[in-house]
């Protein structure tokens, strides 16, 4: 751990089957990894991964479960395993929808502030997206920009205060599945932070014990994470920074420059990170005296989505690989805001040079340098941690005997497929109806349907390549996935972002539509395999695309041929996103299986019963295979009352 000797040969990308796969598992023969830590952690509790431990008060824990093998039936206050699973479950969902949530408050915040010109370093760069975010919440929306900036912001910090039926932002949801969920009283009462305090009090000790009304608390959390949390991030993001359009961006540690000043983005908020890129292009002078070339950000996790998505900045690495990038010795500063800051990366910057640079008050790691981020002082804040990074820079080259080692590994992608950009290439080919070049694709039997694969790699299952194998089943199969967050980074890296990897892997009948759009969107050749839709709050994204297919078919979101996939999720929103999906009625697969399987009754109202209230259920299945086949049987049995109707003739 005393510094960056020599490391050639050091990596380990574990390739399986040559280009087409991307890092499987991550090692550096000189540093402890993810997947090391995880070999050590070895066996993992079955309690834990069966939801079935309660560890709520002082009595216990307690090990409950439906299985005589494990545990008793019974804790000692006398809560049953449906108790118990479903109790852990609504933390687990409500933990992320405060997270999103918050997420979402600082953008509504950002906005407000933009309106009452309090801030001068942002501005409202999607006038159009205002306008069209405020015409569906039923404001004004014609006058003056910084009335409707007002207007709308008012709005969003209203779903975060006491108050109100439901959340403002529940109006972005379908109409006809929002009648649906109303009907079983499944919408969110109150304002976002009212069900994260809720979550905390209805799973209190001593409190609510009937396990499927813990679940339809749960469910209604889901709804508010992907609408106060997701669709509102998304949305005021878009309005303040611009909503992307498809752009080309390189992926892969091999971005790193050894020449230049690295800065690496790791977090969430664009808040930070775009205004580090304009104080990188502002202190090129600084970085050129200093020795440097010039100064290369980098993104890493979903910063790395959201800048590649609106800069064509570099996706250097996914949140599994965060540490190896620090590891290359190239690396001089990693700033981080929020969410999926692994702690292993405070321990390997004390071998190295790099800086780590903290900015949120609430996210704070041993050994890192707290640089506070005040958008009223925005762009000095952010000037001040390159300057970090500068100096980091001149450490490096001073010091004797430091080597740096960047593999030689690049990819090409296509990034940036906002709901705007595939709705506008839609109407680009039917301007009465965008929603019937799918339609009719799907009727003529060209695509089966169209799934989200979104979330983490997690390294329980990298080593089975399991985005990869499920994503190449659906393709083969006629199927289009559309993507978000680090499996985005994962889709990159491997090629599957590529234009000219669509004969190589999508079937005939999804090609052909592939090559229509590319044509529709005046590209010389077809949209990639698969469709970069940017961070995990854009997962709202595939929402949208959903209720403009669905309003402009006249097919409930529950009857279409669609389906989510978090294929190797780690974190409790990745959960609350899933939830989120099947309050919209989607078939939705999870892998590593919920933590569960503690409870018969919780497994059984969440892979059968729920289709009856929202249309959506869950699919558990760990095999990549496997879960591809599942997939398509759904997609098929959505798809089937469709060929038998007409192609409306404006298909792809």
């Amino acid at each position: 751990m005393g510094g960056n000797d020599s490391q050639e040969g050091a990596f380990d990308f574990g390739d399986r089957d040559g280009p087409d796969r991307t890092i499987a598992v991550q090692r550096d023969s000189d540093h402890e990894m993810p997947i090391d830590r995880l070999e050590d952690q070895q066996p993992q509790c079955p309690y834990g991964r069966a939801g079935s431990c309660c560890d709520i008060c002082y009595m216990g824990p307690c090990r409950v479960s439906d299985d005589d093998q494990y545990g008793k039936r019974r804790g000692v206050c006398g809560a049953t395993p449906g108790t118990v699973v479903a109790r852990n479950l609504y933390r687990e969902i409500a933990g992320g929808m405060a997270t999103h949530s918050h997420h979402a408050w600082e953008a509504a915040k950002l906005l407000d502030e933009i309106a009452d010109g309090a801030v001068t370093d942002y501005e409202v760069k999607d006038e159009d997206k205002l306008r069209a975010v405020a015409a569906d919440l039923g404001l004004d929306a014609e006058g003056d920009v910084s009335a409707v900036a007002k207007a709308v912001a008012t709005t969003a910090m209203a779903d975060f205060s006491p108050g109100g039926d439901t959340l403002n932002w529940v109006e972005r949801m379908p109409a006809v599945q929002r009648e649906r969920l109303a009907e079983h009283g499944l919408l969110p009462l109150g304002s976002v932070d009212y069900q994260a305090s809720r979550s905390l009090t209805q799973t209190h000790q001593g409190n609510d014990a009937d396990p499927v009304h813990i679940l339809k608390s749960a469910l209604s959390a889901g709804v508010a994470d992907g609408y106060a949390g997701l669709t509102m991030a998304t949305d005021l993001q878009d309005v303040v920074f611009g909503t992307p359009s498809p752009t080309t961006a390189e992926a892969h540690l091999g971005v790193l420059e050894p020449d230049q000043v690295n800065v690496a983005l790791h977090g969430h908020e664009p808040i930070l990170s775009e205004m580090i890129v304009r104080a990188a292009n502002e202190l090129e002078d600084e970085a050129v005296e200093a020795g440097a070339s010039g100064i290369n950000p980098v993104g890493i996790c979903c910063t790395g989505n959201e800048l590649a998505e609106r800069h064509g900045v570099p996706l250097a690495a996914h949140s599994l690989q965060a540490e190896l990038a620090v590891t290359t010795g190239a690396l001089d500063a990693m700033v981080v805001d929020i969410q999926c800051i692994w702690p292993g990366i405070a321990d390997l910057v004390e071998c190295h040079h790099t800086r780590l640079v903290t900015t949120v008050d609430y996210v704070r790691m041993p050994g890192a340098t707290h640089v506070p981020f005040d958008e009223e002082t925005a762009l000095e804040d952010a000037k001040s941690i390159v300057r970090t990074a500068i100096g980091a820079y001149e450490d490096r080259t001073q010091r004797q005997g430091y080597e740096v080692t960047v593999p030689d590994r690049t990819q090409g992608a296509m990034v940036g497929f906002s709901d705007s950009a595939i709705l506008g290439v839609l109407e680009s080919i039917d301007p009465e109806n965008p929603a019937s070049p799918i339609v009719d694709a799907i009727q003529a039997g060209q695509l089966r349907g169209i799934v989200g694969v979104v979330g983490c790699p997690n390294p329980k299952m990298r080593q089975a390549d399991m985005a990869e194998t499920l994503i190449e089943d659906l393709l083969a199969a006629d199927v289009l996935p559309v993507v978000t967050g680090c499996i985005g980074h994962v889709m990159a890296q491997g090629g599957y972002l590529d234009p000219g990897r669509v004969d190589d892997l999508a079937g005939d009948g999804l090609a052909e539509v592939l090559y229509a759009l590319g044509e529709a969107a005046g590209l010389d050749g077809p949209l990639p395999p698969v469709l970069h839709m940017g961070s995990c709050v854009d997962n709202s994204r595939i929402g949208n695309v959903v209720r403009a297919i669905s309003e402009g078919s006249g097919i409930p979101p529950s009857e279409l041929p669609v389906a989510a996939s978090a294929p190797e999720l780690i974190a409790e929103k990745a959960v609350a996103i899933g939830t989120w999906a099947l309050s919209q009625g989607l078939p939705v697969h999870a892998a590593p299986t919920l933590n569960i399987e503690g409870s018969d009754l919780v497994t059984q109202v969440l892979t059968e019963d729920l289709e009856d209230i929202t249309g959506g259920y869950l699919i558990q299945e760990e095999d990549p295979e496997a879960a591809a086949e599942q997939l398509i049987a759904a997609l098929d049995e959505r798809r089937e009352p469709l060929l038998g109707q007409s192609p409306s003739g404006g298909g792809a």
